[in-house]
């Protein structure tokens, strides 16, 4: 085992002999060594008699799953008499450290080449995922490894190769042969394409793997296999597990309530549910909202029921100790969504209590959000959990597994110009869970741009199929795996899948934006819904324009990590004025004194002589300076407007505002600019490298819709 993790096989696995492992798998185009099987060291001999030497010799039995570090491995043998030696000499060493030998594959050992790894495990979340890697050192110390859930296509096939830093060995280097790459891609496709080794296994097996494949110019050849799982080894029609996705469910009422119960609230001691009814009063919610109460006959203001049967609500909020949860949820019957506010569940360890929960819920027929969250914010319909008045409705979603940062996006997002549409939080996600929200979502009129922020989506197999389904933006912010349902496995791969890459091949698979923060989410959802409608070429190219030399070398980096590429200025005179710089980025006097409509004048004249105008146009300002050279904010918000106006001429760019150094302007002139340029279309950024996050996710979107 590799990669840090200890290697063990659970007990109710059945590790599959070697020769086996090939049959089956050569059945799918596989191409494995020549070979054949003897019972005993002595019958080794007349076994290899008609295959080519060198050979190589492996014992195989139950306790032998990695047969190298066991010295069950003989390579190199000169004939069938020195391989049946070979054998002995492995029986004799396996016997005194107390393993049994079942018997031993002889077969002609492959000629030498570019060394990969092929397997695949079943993720307790996504379900089977593929891995490839180069072999040696590169997957034992460097990790270097691609990963595709499965089922493959043959673009993801490529592009998990073409993702590998060791893929130049592939290609030849320093004077080796280039490897047949069409015959590793057909072998990856063998594996965990439609109808492969992984599909036709189905539920029936726990880890895979070809170690090492070997490549070279004529093709690649699987010279070592395991697989864990079923001893009925035939190739069967099996669908790749996943759940069904069917009609997006009606969460209309979750949204927009006719009806609020709040339970938990207090008549003597202020608590959650005194703050939700708050919150709910302050937002001038105008449906029905009561307090849960056996005895009050208001709380707060607010009429009191004595229990939730027959509360006439679309809604209940539940913020009670987790153990009286199962009992409050079965009083919801008849109310279509009940919300547990409280935790004390799966995330502390008390799975059992969860199930009882999810249980409760089946029982009186409601849907259930989390628990361990905090509400659903909706300033259309009514619904908040956060305090003061709501904001505009707008056209952005969210589904967030946190509550407390769900919060922040809005309350930030909506400081910024940004406007929700619908936000809901789903803590545990015990019974609705991201992917079901997010079909809905999908088809929602008043939704045009959707972000996540992810954990533990408990069924991620329905995530992606329903990532790959919706054609509206997407982006997500993944805030780490649960530990929950992993276990050590018995092979590199099952060593190096459970990570952040699944969500990384979860992302390239399904033309998903992922960002790394907070703001990132923020930023890129800001820049998505003002271009929402905006159709743009699929390229990586960004046009930079702006002052300050030092500031546009740092810009170029910045792009430069974020994965945009910074293309030439067209080979043509653009007029440009004294104190520029050209090239890309483009350096211009931007300051107090320069015109206003310097900018727009020059990328205009540039994406009128480019043969393939720029998708991307991020202009940049230092702030600072208008202020250090200048008594006033006017030439500053003239910039913006002029920014602004660029944006509405070139209908089939989007532009990008940065504004450098904002901190040093006066108070409230930020807050005008961004209102100036919002106005026009134009999202901002107080850094290159927020602006470039943005682009960048922007840019995964017109892949997907090239696509």
């Amino acid at each position: 085992m590799t990669g840090g993790a200890e290697s063990s096989t659970d007990e109710t696995d059945t590790v599959i002999p070697e020769h086996r492992v090939k049959e089956f798998v050569s059945g799918f185009g596989i191409a494995v060594p020549r070979g054949a099987t003897a019972p005993a060291a002595e019958d080794v001999a007349a076994a290899a008699s008609g295959l080519t030497p060198p050979l190589v010799v492996k014992a195989y039995g139950p306790g032998l799953v990695h047969k190298s570090d066991a010295g069950a491995v003989r390579l190199g043998l000169g004939s069938p008499v020195e391989a049946a030696r070979a054998a002995a000499e492995i029986r004799t060493a396996l016997t005194t450290s107390g393993v049994t030998v079942e018997g031993y594959l002889v077969e002609e050992q492959a000629p030498p080449g570019v060394e990969v790894i092929v397997g695949a495990v079943r993720d307790p979340s996504f379900g089977p995922v593929l891995l490839v890697g180069l072999g040696g050192v590169w997957t034992e110390v460097l990790r270097d490894t691609s990963l595709g859930l499965c089922p493959i296509t043959e673009d993801d096939a490529r592009r998990m190769l073409s993702r590998l830093r060791g893929a130049a060995l592939l290609d030849g280097f320093r004077g080796s042969p280039a490897v047949d790459r069409d015959a590793l891609v057909k072998l990856l496709l063998a594996v965990g394409g439609p109808g492969g080794v992984v599909e036709s296994l189905g539920e029936e097996f726990t880890e895979f793997e070809l170690n090492p494949v070997i490549c070279t110019p004529e093709g690649a050849i699987a010279v070592d296999a395991r697989l864990l799982g079923r001893s009925d080894l035939t190739a069967r029609e099996h669908p790749v597990a996943s759940s069904p996705a069917g009609p997006a469910r009606d969460f209309t009422r979750l949204f927009a309530p006719r009806g609020v119960a709040v339970v938990g609230a207090s008549t003597k001691r202020p608590n959650f549910g005194n703050m939700f009814l708050g919150f709910y009063r302050a937002a001038g919610y105008t449906g029905r909202l009561v307090a849960v109460h056996p005895t009050a006959g208001e709380i707060d203001g607010v009429p009191c029921v004595p229990s939730l049967e027959g509360a006439d609500v679309d809604y209940a909020l539940v913020a009670v100790p987790a153990e009286r949860c199962p009992d409050v949820v079965r009083e919801a019957r008849g109310i279509p969504f009940v919300q547990v506010m409280s935790g004390g569940f799966r995330e502390t360890g008390a799975a059992r209590l969860e199930e009882e929960l999810l249980a409760a819920a089946g029982e009186a027929g409601v849907r259930l959000l989390g628990p361990n969250c905090m509400g659903v914010y909706s300033p259309a319909g009514g619904q908040t959990f956060i305090g003061g008045r709501p904001g505009v409705p707008g056209r952005i979603a969210l589904i967030s597994q946190s509550g407390g940062l769900a919060g922040e996006v809005v309350k930030v997002g909506e400081h910024r110009g940004l406007a929700f549409s619908k936000v809901a939080t789903v803590g545990n996600s015990a019974d609705v869970g991201p992917a079901e929200l997010l079909r809905y979502l999908a088809a929602d009129d008043d939704t045009t741009v959707i972000g996540l922020y992810l954990e533990d989506p408990r069924d991620g197999r329905a995530l992606f199929e329903a990532l790959r389904a919706v054609s509206k933006p997407v982006v997500a912010l993944v805030g780490g795996r649960s530990a929950q349902g992993h276990r050590a496995a018995a092979s590199h791969t099952g060593a190096m899948v459970g990570d952040a890459r699944v969500w990384e091949a979860l992302a390239a698979q399904a033309g998903l934006p992922l960002v790394t923060a907070q703001d990132d989410l923020i930023g890129a959802l800001d820049l998505l819904d003002l271009h929402a409608g905006r159709k743009v070429p699929a390229s990586p190219d960004v046009l930079v324009i702006g002052p300050s030399g030092g500031a546009s070398v740092l810009a170029a980096d910045a792009l430069d990590r974020a994965g945009l590429r910074l293309a030439p200025l067209p080979e043509v005179d653009l007029g440009l004025p004294v104190g520029a710089v050209s090239g890309n980025p483009l350096e211009i006097p931007v300051g107090p004194r320069a015109r206003p409509d310097l900018v727009g004048s020059v990328v205009t004249a540039i994406q009128r002589a480019a043969d393939r105008p720029y998708p991307d146009v991020l202009a940049h300002v230092n702030v600072q300076s208008f202020f250090t050279f200048g008594d006033s904010a006017d030439p500053l918000l003239a910039y913006a407007r002029g920014v602004g106006e660029l944006q509405r001429e070139l209908t089939g760019t989007r532009v990008t505002l940065v504004l450098r150094n904002a901190e040093y302007a006066p108070p409230g002139v930020e807050d005008e600019l961004r209102v100036i340029a919002r106005a026009a279309g134009v999202p901002t950024y107080r850094s290159v490298e927020a602006a470039a996050t943005a682009v960048a996710a922007a840019k995964v979107r017109d892949q997907r819709r090239r696509a």
